[in-house]
């Protein structure tokens, strides 16, 4: 594994760190003000200014490998730029790389007719619309994909869908034109994974409501705009279908791959924004004569916290690089870990800094809280921390399962009869005397 950052990777950093401090950080506050006023309904004027200029200067679309449309960066070489834009709440839609656009780009890039991505993909990339996607379902357990209960049935030239989805994020914003919604074609399919489909359905055609925003520890449309949409007889051509009935499940984990170490990505540049402004607070605060950088305390958060980050950069990097070598299926546990590892971590870090800004650490000011908001979201989002444990747990006995223990000395049978005389024989000196 070789992480040296290329010089294309060494531009886009250093080019990325000066518009963040020139564009960005001045412009979090208003962007968080406008945001309160406005509500989860609206667009912030500071969002759409900033994404001419960040498109003025090349930097757009940085998460897509297709150097057609994209940067044609690998995943390795989207880590770092990512974890730069993950410092802010305001920067991944800024450059056109924010969730839920960047997998629905991604599916409609890899599964989409090229009528789709004329229609849809092509006005995502330019940044002229947003997008929605549709797979939670309030009503069943949706860590358990296979347990999605909305409806997708043919009529002729035409499906029609019925479902109750929430936490469909981006279906409250105005610009958003296209949902790609998960639902059931073939409910009584004896293979689980199979009776699931993706279907394309413009915002705007009827049947589609959109309920109500939800907030996330109060924060509405900051860090994410999900929603709950009820689906009522939705009609819309066949055509719309992607890759065909029965494909649903594959076109989620191929979908979720990606975005989970997005995700991860954001997560390790918002630690370390927060561990800075952690130190920075430290020293400039002092407690019972004694300044709160020289407590001991202090000094062990933030060497764990130091700790933490690099632990989850590292396993992220090398998720990064196996999605990019053997594939993302290969890469499911690595993957699987760092989409523990990281939200986890982040949360931990936030903690510690909101003790140590005291009750300024529990509003805004800081933007600590939000931070919060968003660490402890992505250990539900694309999948809780008990189902990636579970399935890092099957790999790893699996991967056990397929070795020889008398080659890796990893046996864990109960010694022979035979073997315990042997011990025995060996150990006779240490008996008394009968």
């Amino acid at each position: 594994m070789e992480f040296t950052y290329s010089q294309t990777v060494a531009s886009y950093r250093e080019r990325l760190e000066e518009f963040m401090a020139r564009h960005i950080y001045p412009n979090e506050r208003i962007f968080y003000q406008q945001s309160d006023r406005i509500g989860p309904w609206g667009v912030q004027p500071i969002v759409e200014e900033l994404k001419e200029v960040a498109r003025e200067q090349g930097l757009w679309n940085l998460f897509l490998p297709d150097s057609e449309h994209g940067a044609g960066l690998s995943n390795l070489d989207y880590a770092p730029l990512c974890e730069i834009m993950g410092r802010s709440h305001l920067a991944p839609e800024v450059f056109n790389c924010s969730a839920p656009d960047t997998g629905n780009m991604e599916v409609l890039a890899r599964f989409g007719t090229e009528e789709h991505k004329k229609r849809w993909l092509e006005p995502l990339l330019a940044g002229e619309i947003r997008s929605s996607f549709a797979m939670t379902e309030p009503l069943v357990a949706s860590s358990d994909a296979t347990n999605v209960e909305s409806h997708i049935r043919r009529d002729g030239d035409d499906y029609v869908i019925n479902g109750r989805k929430w936490y469909t994020t981006g279906a409250t914003d105005p610009r958003c034109q296209i949902i790609i919604f998960m639902g059931k074609t073939a409910p009584d399919h004896p293979d689980r994974h199979r009776q699931q489909s993706m279907i394309l359905v413009p915002k705007h055609t009827p049947g589609v409501r959109v309920l109500r925003s939800l907030p996330v520890f109060g924060f509405y449309g900051v860090p994410d705009r999900a929603a709950e949409v009820v689906f009522e007889n939705v009609r819309v051509p066949a055509t719309n279908i992607l890759l065909g009935e029965g494909r649903g499940f594959e076109i989620a984990q191929a979908r979720l791959g990606p975005g989970r170490i997005h995700h991860c990505m954001r997560l390790i540049g918002l630690s370390e924004r927060v561990l800075e402004r952690m130190c920075r607070r430290a020293e400039m605060r002092t407690t019972f004569g004694k300044p709160v950088a020289d407590r001991t305390v202090t000094l062990e958060r933030v060497s764990k916290s130091r700790i933490l980050i690099e632990q989850a950069r590292l396993l992220t990097l090398k998720a990064a690089w196996m999605m990019d070598t053997v594939g993302n299926k290969e890469a499911r546990s690595e993957i699987a870990m760092i989409k523990v590892v990281a939200p986890e971590a982040a949360c931990q870090i936030i903690d510690w800094a909101i003790q140590m800004f005291g009750g300024g650490g529990t509003n805004n000011d800081h933007f600590l809280t939000a931070a919060y908001a968003t660490a402890r979201l992505l250990r539900l989002a694309d999948g809780p921390d008990e189902v990636h444990r579970n399935q890092i747990g099957k790999l790893e006995i699996r991967r056990h399962r397929e070795t020889d223990p008398r080659v890796t000395g990893g046996g864990a049978d109960v010694l022979t009869l035979a073997e315990v005389e042997q011990i025995a024989e060996a150990e006779a000196w240490r008996r008394p005397p009968q």
